[in-house]
């Protein structure tokens, strides 16, 4: 590579090409190590060509506080920390000021490591090959941070691998790894992103996709198979819906609407597609019918809409799109608590639940304390009084649950970019929770 033209189309082509370079390292003892956030696409593909296991090592950089894209350190996993002196000594960078970022900065890497591994230990790296990979390497100082925790865990060789390099990077990494992979080193090299067509974030949501295919051998999304409108009968009515189906679903969620909305909810529809480009198949139905929508007493009554929701789930069980997918549920204001109600009657058939600025507390106690599946309540920030009975209704759940709070958000998240924040929630915690496919699970059935 030569010049500053663009030289991959994004990170799964960079990741793509760069498996081509360390094919004579596949082997049993090979292990693939990302570092989140923009490593991890790269990381998958290398993965993915070699069969061998995806791992993270979450890394943070210790940015100039005037220029924060300019690394002067990295703080990383198991206590990890190395300093560039040189440009903490040009950039001026007093103790305190670096105290200060460093503090910021460990904040958001235990948050990252905990959520990205939901739990799990990290892949027993001993006596084993492990491949560092990440989106690019400018100053080396989270590469160097990253190649020193692997060691630490007992790698027995270490191997750098990158789709683009600054020319003397060899000189600056090769202390820490046994070998050193590169696509290529342009010149001149100011930044990672000027080598890439699309360098945009990678989210959360995308990282905790990928680890979930590599771990559980889940299919990649593809484009949208079915879109149809559907007439399903439940509880001798007969309700109107929209399924929305992947080429290749790794799961299908259940909408259940709040008071006064149906399955044309303009917010949730944008959640729906949001979960459908992440490979998650998609019902939004009316849980009234056109006649019984005026009746107040109906909107509000959590046991008729939870046992609609109920059989309309038993009846996703039977249609060929949808049978045998991994159910999650999914619901906003009154639609939450019949979605709750849902979970403590089909029990481990239903294996997430998300609320969207839910009324988790109408489910009542009883309901609440036999719910088993993972709860996620996503409530807006200025919606106190929601907030309060949110976390009411959560200590009376006995599964696994988080009560997320979106800053800035209304009852209704008509803030910019807040009900993106809820589709990106909702999505990480279906795919993390979701079973994978082709694991045993329950049918579809009502809980004893």
């Amino acid at each position: 590579m030569h010049g500053t033209g663009t030289h991959f189309t994004d990170r799964t082509d960079a990741g793509r090409r760069l498996a081509a370079r360390v094919g004579h390292l596949g082997g049993a003892d090979t292990v693939v190590v990302a570092l989140p956030r923009g490593g991890v696409p790269v990381a998958a593909e290398v993965a993915a060509a070699l069969g061998a296991p995806l791992d993270i090592c979450v890394i943070r950089k210790l940015g100039v506080p005037y220029q924060p894209e300019l690394g002067m350190g990295a703080i990383g996993e198991d206590g990890v920390r190395v300093l560039n002196e040189q440009v903490i000594r040009l950039a001026g960078v007093g103790d305190d000021q670096l105290a200060a970022v460093e503090r910021r900065e460990r904040t958001e890497l235990e948050r990252r490591a905990r959520r990205y591994r939901g739990g799990r230990p990290p892949t027993d790296l001993r006596g084993r090959t492990v491949i560092v990979v990440d989106d690019g390497v400018a100053t080396g100082s989270t590469a160097r941070a990253a190649c020193r925790i692997v060691r630490a865990r007992g790698a027995a060789r270490v191997v750098l691998a990158v789709p683009v390099a600054p020319a003397d990077w060899t000189e600056r990494l090769s202390e820490v790894a046994d070998e050193l992979v590169c696509v290529g080193t342009p010149s001149p090299f100011f930044a990672i992103g000027e080598f890439y067509g699309d360098f945009a974030q990678t989210g959360d949501e995308e990282v905790l996709r990928l680890l979930a295919e590599a771990a559980g051998g889940r299919r990649a999304p593809g484009p949208v198979d079915v879109d149809r409108e559907l007439v399903l009968r439940a509880a001798g009515v007969r309700l109107a819906g929209r399924l929305t189906v992947p080429a290749a679903p790794s799961g299908i969620v259940l909408f259940a609407h709040g008071n006064g909305s149906g399955r044309r909810s303009p917010r949730n529809r944008h959640v729906a597609r949001y979960l459908n480009r992440s490979g998650l198949a998609t019902l939004l139905f009316d849980l009234l019918t056109e006649a019984e929508e005026p009746d107040r007493r109906k909107v509000f009554d959590v046991a008729l809409l939870g046992d609609r929701l109920t059989a309309v789930a038993e009846e996703l069980s039977r249609l060929e799109e949808t049978r045998g997918l991994p159910l999650g549920l999914f619901g906003a204001s009154t639609g939450a608590a019949a979605a709750l109600h849902t979970a403590a009657a089909l029990g481990p058939a239903v294996g997430a639940v998300v609320s969207r600025g839910g009324r988790p507390d109408l489910a009542g106690p009883d309901v609440l304390g036999r719910v088993s599946a993972p709860t996620l309540l996503v409530v807006g920030g200025l919606d106190t009084t929601v907030i309060d009975l949110n976390r009411r209704a959560r200590a009376r759940l006995h599964c696994v649950s988080e009560l997320a709070v979106v800053p800035g958000a209304g009852h209704l998240f008509e803030e910019p970019g807040t009900l993106d924040q809820v589709a990106e929630l909702a999505g990480a915690w279906f795919l993390r929770h979701l079973p994978p496919l082709g694991t045993a699970q329950d049918p579809v059935s009502r809980a004893p």
